[in-house]
């Protein structure tokens, strides 16, 4: 059984902090699919993770590919497990289910602290996650370092 960890991002951008994140879920031997909202957001999480590799190289591709079931990292807007991912990560208020939660290693929803809108997205998605039984961590970087600040 899994755990749904949330990342209120108030100090670096998602194109920051998604690769560290990616790095550390492949360094535990996790597949990881990246969920988005839009086909646009997705696009442009690609372009990023394809232009900056002061991060390091991380192996992935669009599930529009012929070969998504094969990549380590998967970018897509679908609910599918392409890739037989241990990890999701949503960005973008893409939506998560308890039985992902369940069913995964991981989930990592991570969202913009400076958009009043994507936090309360995070809070509705805690809230019916956390009414479901899931195991959630809320994570924030507010001080200058990450820190958890609540566990249900």
């Amino acid at each position: 059984m899994g755990a749904a960890y949330f990342y209120h991002l108030t100090r670096n951008p998602l194109e920051h902090t998604l690769p560290i994140l990616l790095g550390k879920a492949l360094g535990a031997g996790w597949r990881v699919t990246v969920r988005g909202a839009s086909l646009d957001g997705i696009a442009r999480l690609d372009d990023s993770l394809w232009k900056h590799p002061e991060e390091g190289f991380l192996p992935h591709g669009l599930d529009t590919s012929e070969n998504a079931a094969d990549q380590p990292v998967l970018l897509t807007c679908g609910m599918n497990n392409l890739n037989n991912s241990a990890c999701l990560m949503t960005v973008h208020g893409a939506d998560i289910t308890a039985d992902e939660v369940n069913a995964l290693e991981r989930v990592c929803v991570l969202f913009d602290g400076a958009d009043g809108a994507a936090v309360q997205h995070a809070r509705v998605q805690w809230k019916a996650l956390t009414d479901s039984g899931c195991s959630a961590q809320y994570w924030s970087e507010e001080s200058g370092v990450w820190e958890k600040k609540a566990e249900r």
